[in-house]
C-alpha cells in the first residue's frame, strides 16, 4: 500500500531571521581563520539587560562575537592526536571533556564516562546532547558555546562505546547496555526532566531512550535522524574476523575524509581533513575496534516501531541537502509522531549543527525558551 504524507514543512530561515546572521561573514576570511563553518564567523553573546535574538532581543551583528580558544590543556586521557587538530572549538571543546562515574545496572561494573558538563546549572530543563553513529561529543564544538553562552544548561554525552570514555574493561555495547548506561548517567548526574537532542543515530538512541524512560525526558530535538534503518542487517551475520576488517575500514582515514565530503553541502579539502582528525580521535583507544563490533553483530538501532509511542513535544531540524537521509523521510517522521514540529534549514547536508551551527542553535533557543515562556506567565498570573 502506497502511503502519502502531506504534512507542511517550514524552512528554517522564513521562521527565524537567518539571512541577517550570513550578513555577518567575512568572505575574505581564509580557511586557516578562526572561523565557523556556512559563513558563520560570530558566536552569541549574553549582555547584560538584553537578550540575544534568539530569545527575543534584536538580531543584529553588533550582538556576536567570536571567542577565541585559550592555551589549550587538554585532559590526560585524550589520545596525543589531539595536537593535530587545528580547529580552534574542537581544541577548546575537548579541554572541557570529564569523565564521572557511571554504575551499570546490570553488572558491578563502574565505566568513567566521558562528557562536557554544565559551568553551571540553571532552572529550566537542561539540554542534553548526544551524537551519531561512531562519534563523540566533539561533534558540539560550535553549538555548544552558543547554547552555553545562551544561559541553557548543557550537557555533551558520549554514547556507551564511542566517544571517550574508559573502556578498558569492556561491557557489552548492546543497545540496552547503551540505553542503561545513559539512564545510569542521567540518573546520578543530571537528575532531571531533559530536553534530548540526537543528530543522525542519535535520534535513535533518544527515541529508544524516550520510550523506555519517559520520566527522564521533557521534550525531543532529532536532527536529519536516522531512524528508519532495520538495525545492522546482515552485519550481525559476519564472521568476527571479517567484522574486524570492516570496523578498522571504518577508522580508516580515507572512508572519513569521504564521510565528511558526503555529509556537507559544501566543504573545503583543508576542513574536512581536519575534520577527519576530529571525528576519529575516539577510534585510537585500543578498545575501540571491540566496543564496534560488539554493537555490530548485535544488531544495533531498530526504532521505527517505536516512534508514535513518542508523546513527548519533539522539534525535527533538517538539512535540505541531504545526501545520506531522503528528506522526504523527514516528512514522514513528522506525521509519525504526534506532537511535533518541522523546520528545515537550507542550504545544508546531513550535519546542520556541524555546517550551519548559528541556525540550529537558533532553533534549540527558541524551542527550550517557548517552555520557560509558558511558566513564567503561569507564575505571574498567581500574583
Amino acid at each position: 500500500m502506497k502511503m502519502t504524507w502531506q504534512c507542511h514543512v517550514i524552512r528554517a530561515s522564513t521562521i527565524y531571521n537567518i539571512q541577517e546572521l550570513n550578513h555577518c561573514h567575512l568572505d575574505s576570511i581564509s580557511e586557516t581563520d578562526d572561523i565557523l563553518p556556512g559563513g558563520d564567523t560570530k558566536m552569541l553573546t549574553l549582555f547584560a539587560g538584553s537578550a540575544p535574538a534568539a530569545l527575543g532581543g534584536p538580531a543584529n551583528c553588533g550582538s556576536l562575537r567570536r571567542p577565541r580558544a585559550s592555551a589549550d590543556a587538554f585532559p590526560s586521557f585524550i589520545p596525543k592526536e589531539v595536537e593535530r587538530i587545528k580547529d580552534p572549538f574542537a581544541r577548546k571543546l575537548a579541554t572541557r571533556i570529564e569523565r564521572l562515574p557511571v554504575q551499570l545496572s546490570s553488572s558491578n561494573s563502574c565505566i568513567m564516562s566521558s562528557c562536557v558538563k554544565p559551568l553551571s546549572l540553571s532552572k529550566t530543563s537542561p539540554v542534553v546532547l548526544l551524537h551519531g553513529f561512531d562519534s563523540s561529543c566533539l561533534e558540539w564544538r560550535y553549538v555548544y558555546p552558543m547554547l552555553e553562552e545562551a544561559g541553557l544548561e548543557t550537557w555533551a554525552i558520549d554514547i556507551l562505546g564511542w566517544g571517550f570514555s574508559d573502556l578498558e574493561r569492556l561491557p557489552s555495547c548492546d543497545v540496552a547496555t547503551k540505553r542503561d548506561h545513559f539512564y545510569q548517567l542521567w540518573k546520578s548526574h543530571i537528575k532531571r526532566p531533559m530536553i534530548l537532542v540526537g543528530p543522525s543515530l542519535g535520534a535513535a538512541v533518544a527515541i529508544d531512550f524516550t520510550v523506555n524512560h519517559p520520566e527522564a525526558v521533557d521534550k525531543l530535538v532529532l536532527i536529519d535522524a536516522s531512524v528508519y534503518a532495520e538495525g545492522t542487517g546482515s552485519l550481525t551475520k559476519l564472521p568476527r574476523a571479517v567484522a574486524y576488517a570492516g570496523v578498522y575500514v571504518l577508522k580508516s582515514i580515507p572512508l572519513r575524509f569521504y564521510a565528511n565530503v558526503l555529509a556537507c553541502k559544501s566543504i573545503s579539502f583543508s576542513r574536512s581533513s581536519d575534520w577527519t582528525n576530529v571525528g576519529r580521535l575516539h577510534c585510537l583507544y585500543p578498545w575501540w575496534d571491540d566496543a564496534t563490533v560488539d554493537f555490530m553483530i548485535s544488531g544495533g538501532y531498530n526504532v521505527s516501531s517505536q516512534i508514535q509511542q513518542v508523546k513527548k513535544k519533539t522539534l525535527i531540524i533538517w538539512g535540505e541537502d541531504d545526501q545520506i537521509i531522503s528528506n522526504k523521510l523527514a516528512v514522514r517522521l513528522h506525521c509519525e509522531m504526534p506532537n511535533a514540529i518541522i523546520r528545515q534549514i537550507p542550504d545544508c547536508g546531513h550535519l546542520p549543527h556541524v555546517e550551519k551551527p548559528h541556525s540550529v542553535s537558533k532553533l534549540i533557543m527558541e524551542f527550550v525558551q517557548e517552555n520557560s515562556y509558558k511558566e513564567l506567565l503561569q507564575f505571574s498570573s498567581r500574583y
